[in-house]
C-alpha cells in the first residue's frame, strides 16, 4: 500500500461560459487522466457550471504487477473481499476535499458542487440527503454488473434510498456512452440549475 502522496498535474478544467455558480468535480478511473472526461463534459456542458477533472498521481498498483500508472489509491484485487488501501483512499478523499474547499473559496457554495467519478474515481458523501446517480454497463468485463448492484444497495443504506438512481446501459462495457452522458447532464442540470 503506497497511498497517493505523490504530486499530480493541475486538473483539466472546462470553465463556465459565464459566471460560474456551480461546479462538477469528476475523477477518472485507473490508468486514465482527467483530459478525456473534461472533453466529454465539454460536449454536455451547461454555461453556468465549471467542470474540474483532476489527474490522479502516478503510483505502483499492486493489481497490475506494481506497474506505475495514474491511480487515486492502490488496488490489491477486484473481489469484494480484497484488501483495500485505506490510507490511500483517505488521502484521495482529502485531495477531493481540498478541491471542494478551493471552489468554495472561489465563491461557489458547497451545496452547488457535485462529485462524480468513473470506476476507481472515488465518490463519497456524509450527507444522507445527497442525490446519487450510479451508471453501469451490463457488459462490463472489468467491474461486473453484480458489483454495481452491490454498490447501489450499500449506497442506499448510507443515504436516503429515494435519492439513489441506478441506470444500466445495454451492451456498454467498461466505458461510457452517449446515452449515459445525456443522463449525467440531465442529473447535473436538475441538481445545479442556473441561479441568475
Amino acid at each position: 500500500m503506497c497511498g497517493n502522496n505523490m504530486s499530480a498535474p493541475l486538473p483539466a478544467i472546462i470553465p463556465a461560459a459565464r459566471k460560474a455558480t456551480a461546479a462538477v468535480i469528476f475523477l477518472h478511473g485507473l490508468g486514465d487522466t482527467g483530459h478525456g472526461w473534461a472533453e466529454a463534459f465539454a460536449g454536455i456542458r451547461s454555461s453556468h457550471i465549471k467542470y474540474i477533472c483532476p489527474h490522479a498521481p502516478v503510483m505502483p498498483v499492486t493489481l497490475n504487477m506494481n506497474m506505475a500508472m495514474p491511480s487515486w489509491f492502490d488496488i490489491v484485487g477486484l473481489s469484494p473481499d480484497s484488501q483495500e488501501d485505506e490510507p490511500g483512499i483517505k488521502q484521495a478523499a482529502e485531495n477531493v476535499k481540498a478541491l471542494i474547499e478551493q471552489e468554495v473559496k472561489n465563491g461557489i457554495p458547497s451545496h452547488r458542487i457535485i462529485l462524480g467519478g468513473f470506476s476507481q474515481g472515488p465518490i463519497s458523501g456524509v450527507n444522507r440527503d445527497i442525490s446519487i446517480l450510479q451508471c453501469h454497463g451490463d457488459c462490463d468485463p472489468l467491474v461486473p454488473l453484480m458489483f454495481g448492484s452491490l454498490t447501489v444497495e450499500k449506497l442506499k443504506t448510507l443515504v436516503n434510498p429515494a435519492n439513489v438512481t441506478f441506470k444500466t446501459y445495454e451492451g456498454m462495457m467498461h466505458s461510457s456512452c452517449q446515452q449515459e452522458m445525456m443522463d449525467i447532464k440531465q442529473f447535473i442540470d436538475k441538481l445545479l440549475p442556473p441561479v441568475d
